[in-house]
């Protein structure tokens, strides 16, 4: 009887068991079931709020051109009301997109047929959007007319913009101005350009590009050129990274030309800078002493130091429009003539006006990069806020005495160097010029990348002219204009 007992009560404790291991798979699944639910519900949170924008703006959804249906798309202005893009209606009722200032601000506004470029498909969403009260939105509903769209107050200076561009001229080229302390782009030009109020009209002949002149290319965003001595400001940096405590006993004689077994590196024009540390082979730009410095590098270091600087291979750009990827390709054990090469900025090595710029502002923000961003903030028809762009800090770049170090290198050009072109009483200067070979029986690529004043910038400037020559004669004037345009006010 007892044994009987003993057998159901093992088999009671044995059921038991079984459902509390049974009960602990369904807490478990529950559990699960909750985890995942509390999940899906975040990352809806996130989609609705963090990246509604970002994906209703996305160019590819087909559906925000319905917003169109509903509302008039908005203009696009300047900080001081200057208009760059309006919606007018024309004789026949439909609805015409006009640039007042035709190719001025063509690439950096873009246009909104044929597809939308620039400005007009960064803040489509926001020029599409009404944020009039709703009295109004209901009276325009029930009438059938449209809403007015916000306007977009981007960051762009008309005068500065106007300057870069009379500056240029008829050459081809790009300039890029930006505000280091803040990311703000206050100037975008490229050239040769088009007619956004032509768009239509031309666009069979835009795109064919017969001509060979790449008019619907941005140069200042996407066109990659060869540095040329513009990179001497990477191969500073690395020889101050490699030689912390003694990169100023630096020491190169050069007679216009450096020679290593059966290669030859020519300085520009064959001048003969003499005795040279690092900062007067800066200053002149010398050829032979940065071949001769990168014969001496770590590669591997210097591979570290440009992807840092966001070159191929490192972190990407954060950038408003589309661009192409800056170039660094040399690797450790590179043979002596490429490592000659990209020494003083050529070889494989490519490079475009934007990236140019966005490493002289960290240098002239203390080694920090802020984003670059062209909207300031969006208003409504009465000029009510909607919503504002802050300035934010994108990283770090190199530390601040790093920085500091290369301002004053950069001075230095301008005072005593290359960069003669932006002296003035008026204000000081600072920046690099360059000249990079790029095609056998044709003139050098002319650059210039600076800011000012020299000691507290304010003010970052880039420019590229196609087949300019040298640097100090062709692109730094072109600096200089924008320059004492904005110290002029």
């Amino acid at each position: 009887m007892n044994m009987k007992l003993n057998n159901k009560g093992e088999k009671k404790k044995r059921n038991l068991s079984c459902g509390g291991e049974s009960d602990r798979s369904i807490l478990r699944l529950s559990y699960g079931v909750v985890f995942l639910f509390f999940c899906l519900m975040l990352y809806m949170w996130y989609f609705l709020t963090v990246q509604r924008e970002d994906v209703i703006n996305n160019p590819y959804n087909a559906r925000l051109d319905k917003f169109s249906e509903r509302v008039e798309r908005g203009p696009l202005v300047c900080g001081d009301g200057t208009v760059l893009a309006r919606t007018e209606t024309d004789g026949e009722g439909r609805e015409v997109r006009v640039y007042p200032y035709g190719s001025l601000f063509d690439h950096v506004a873009g246009y909104s047929a044929r597809g939308k470029t620039g400005l007009e498909s960064l803040a489509n969403f926001y020029l599409l959007s009404s944020h009039i009260n709703p009295m109004s939105q209901a009276v325009a509903e029930l009438s059938g007319r449209k809403n007015p769209g916000d306007s977009v107050v981007t960051t762009l200076d008309r005068e500065l913009q106007q300057a870069a561009w009379d500056a240029l001229g008829d050459r081809k080229g790009a300039v890029v101005v930006m505000e280091p302390d803040t990311g703000k782009l206050l100037a975008v030009v490229s050239k040769p350009g088009f007619d956004p109020n032509r768009i239509e009209e031309d666009w069979e002949e835009l795109v064919a590009g017969e001509d060979g002149q790449a008019r619907l290319l941005n140069r200042a965003f996407q066109g990659l050129y060869p540095p040329g001595s513009v990179f001497k400001i990477v191969m500073a940096l690395e020889y101050i990274r490699e030689h912390p405590d003694d990169y100023s006993r630096f020491q190169f004689d050069c007679d216009g030309y450096f020679e290593w077994g059966d290669y030859r590196i020519q300085c520009y024009h064959g001048s003969a800078h003499g005795s040279q540390d690092l900062s007067q082979a800066f200053a002149n730009s010398c050829n032979g002493a940065f071949a001769s410095m990168g014969l001496e590098m770590d590669l591997e270091s210097l591979e570290r130091t440009a992807s840092q600087l966001m070159f191929s291979g490192g972190q990407p750009l954060s950038l408003p429009l589309p661009y192409s990827q800056s170039r660094f390709d040399m690797k450790a054990g590179a043979d002596e003539w490429e490592i000659l090469q990209t020494a003083i900025g050529q070889g494989t090595t490519q490079m475009t006006p934007i990236h140019n710029a966005v490493i002289t502002c960290a240098i002239a923000n203390r080694g920090v990069v802020m984003t670059p961003f062209l909207i300031d903030h969006v208003e409504n028809r009465a000029g009510d806020m909607v919503k504002t762009f802050e300035p934010q800090e994108w990283g770090r770049l190199m530390t601040e005495e790093e920085a500091d170090i290369l301002k004053t290198l950069m001075m230095r050009v301008v005072t005593e160097g290359t960069g003669s072109a932006l002296r003035t009483e008026n204000y000081t200067a600072a920046g690099k010029t360059g000249s990079a070979q790029f095609d056998t029986g044709k003139e050098s690529h002319a650059w210039f990348t600076g800011f000012a004043p020299g000691e507290n910038p304010e003010l970052v400037v880039t420019v590229v002219v196609e087949e300019g020559g040298s640097g100090g004669r062709a692109a730094a004037p072109v600096a200089r204009s924008i320059f004492d345009v904005y110290f002029s006010r």
